[in-house]
C-alpha cells in the first residue's frame, strides 16, 4: 500500500476505489487497512449462495439496489443510506465504488452520484460539522485472477466534502456534479487507465512487451512501484499516439499482433527472445535446481493438488464472467483448502503414530503448496528458455524473424513514445 499517510486521524472517511475485479477489490483494501470500513455494493451479488452471503456479511457489506434490481426494491436504499449516514456520524468509515460497476479492464468508468449523495446527506444532517474526507483509492493488479501476482493499493490526497458543501446548499445538483468530478480526477493519478476502446487489448499487450524497456528508457530501476508509474505514462502515451497519429498506430498495432501470434504459436514469451550468444550456465543451474527440488515439489503437489485443480476446473467451466474468477477462487479456497487439510490429517493420522509429526505435516502443506507453485513457474520459465534455444539451433529462419521483429517493434515504439520524465 502506498499513501497511508494520506488517511487523516479522527475524521469520518469514505474510501472511493476504482472497481475492476469483483470481490477481490474490497478484499484488497480491507487486508491493507488497520480498520475495516463498511462497504456498499450492488445488491445482485447477494443471494447467489449461502457461503458468498456469509463472506459478504463478514466483510460488512450493505446492498445498494439499482433499477435493474426492480423498481420496488429502490426504496430499500433508504435504509442503506441512513445506516451509512449513522456510520459517518460515529466517525467511522465507509467504502464504495464510485463507478458502481466493475470493468475487468484498466479503464475507469464514469462515476455515479452515490458517493456525493451519501456524504452530503450526512453533512446536511449535522449542519456541515462532520468534515467528511473522501480518500480516492487506486487498486492495481499485475493480473486480475492468476495466483501469486502483484497487487498495489494507492491512497490519494483526501477530497474534503466541506469544500463543496456551500455549492451544494445553493444548488444541490451542481454540488453533487462538482464533487463527483473532483473524485474522478483525484483517482486518475492512482491507476493505469487506457482511454482507447478500439485498441485496448493490444495496448495491454504492448504494456507487457514494451513496458520493461520503457521503464529502462525512463532511467528507473525495475521495481513494482516504478513499473506501475511508467506503465501509467506508457498508457497515456499510447492513447495520445492513437489520437495524434492514427495511421502509425494502426501499423504498429498490426506488427505487435503478428509478433504476439507468432510467440503464442511457438509457446514463447517475449522475455526469452534475445539476440546473441548468452551463457547457458544460469539456464543449466535452473535445470539442476529443478531436478534436486523435485521431491519437494511432489510433496507440495500431492497434498494440495486436489482442492487446487477442483477449484480451477469449476471456475473455468462454470463461471462465465472472467471478472468473477478471482472472487470465486478466493471464496472456494478459503473453504476447500482447510477442509481438505482436515480430511488429509484424519487420513494420515491412521498411518503416522506420532501426532506431533502429523501436525507438523499439516502445518507444512500450505507452505509446500506455495513452493510447488514456485517450482512450476521456474519450470515454465526454464522450459521456455530451452524452447527458444531449440528454435535458435534448429530453426534459424524463425529465430532471425523473431529477433528482427522484436527489434523493429521496439524501434517503432522508441520513435513515437517519449520516455517518462520524473525529475
Amino acid at each position: 500500500m502506498v499513501g497511508e499517510d494520506n488517511i487523516p486521524d479522527n475524521k469520518p472517511l469514505v474510501f472511493a476505489p476504482n472497481h475492476q475485479n469483483a470481490l477481490s477489490d474490497p478484499m484488497a483494501l480491507v487486508l491493507h487497512l488497520a480498520h475495516q470500513p463498511v462497504w456498499l455494493a450492488r445488491a445482485d451479488i447477494f443471494g447467489q449462495s449461502k457461503i458468498v452471503d456469509a463472506i459478504l456479511r463478514f466483510m460488512k457489506i450493505l446492498p445498494v439496489y439499482r433499477i435493474r434490481d426492480g423498481i420496488g426494491n429502490l426504496e430499500k436504499n433508504d435504509a442503506t443510506f441512513n445506516t451509512s449516514v449513522k456510520i459517518l456520524e460515529n466517525n467511522a468509515s465507509l467504502a464504495l465504488f464510485p463507478e458502481a460497476a466493475h470493468t475487468g479492464k484498466r479503464q475507469v468508468k464514469e462515476h455515479k452520484k452515490a458517493v456525493p449523495r451519501i456524504v452530503f446527506m450526512a453533512e446536511e444532517k449535522s449542519g456541515g460539522q462532520l468534515d467528511i474526507q473522501i480518500i480516492p483509492t487506486g487498486i492495481h493488479y499485475s493480473h486480475y485472477w492468476k495466483f501469486n501476482r502483484v497487487l498495489l493499493v494507492n491512497l490519494g490526497q483526501p477530497v474534503k466534502v466541506k469544500d463543496f458543501y456551500d455549492l451544494y446548499l445553493t444548488d444541490a445538483q451542481a454540488g453533487i456534479k462538482k464533487l463527483k468530478e473532483a473524485i474522478y480526477e483525484a483517482t486518475l493519478p492512482l491507476i493505469v487507465n487506457f482511454k482507447s476502446k478500439q485498441y485496448y487489448d493490444i495496448f495491454e499487450r504492448i504494456l507487457k512487451i514494451y513496458g520493461p524497456r520503457f521503464l529502462k528508457r525512463s532511467g528507473l530501476k525495475h521495481t513494482h512501484g516504478h513499473l506501475f508509474k511508467t506503465d501509467q505514462v506508457l498508457a497515456n502515451r499510447l492513447d495520445q499516439m492513437e489520437s495524434e497519429k492514427p495511421e502509425a498506430t494502426g501499423k504498429m498495432v498490426e506488427r505487435v499482433k503478428g509478433y504476439h501470434q507468432k510467440l503464442k504459436k511457438h509457446q514463447l514469451k517475449n522475455r526469452v527472445v534475445k539476440p546473441g550468444n548468452k551463457c547457458l550456465l544460469p539456464l543449466m543451474g535452473n535445470a539442476l535446481l529443478l531436478v534436486f527440488t523435485l521431491p519437494l515439489f511432489l510433496y507440495g503437489l500431492v497434498f494440495n493438488a486436489l482442492p487446487f485443480f477442483l477449484i480451477d476446473r469449476y471456475v473455468r467451466t462454470r463461471v462465465k464472467d472472467v471478472v468473477f474468477w478471482s472472487s470465486y477462487i478466493l471464496v472456494a479456497s478459503m473453504v476447500l483448502f482447510p477442509l481438505f487439510y482436515l480430511l488429509q490429517f484424519w487420513a494420515i493420522s491412521a498411518w503416522v503414530q506420532d501426532l506431533r509429526l502429523a501436525f507438523l505435516m499439516v502445518v507444512s502443506w500450505p507452505f509446500m503448496g506455495k513452493l510447488a507453485f514456485n517450482w512450476y513457474i521456474l519450470w515454465r520459465k526454464t522450459s521456455g528458455q530451452f524452447n527458444f534455444y531449440r528454435i535458435k539451433w534448429f530453426n534459424k529462419s524463425l529465430f532471425n524473424w523473431l529477433i528482427a521483429e522484436k527489434q523493429a517493434i521496439y524501434q517503432l515504439l522508441d520513435e513515437h513514445l517519449k520516455p517518462a520524465d520524473f525529475k
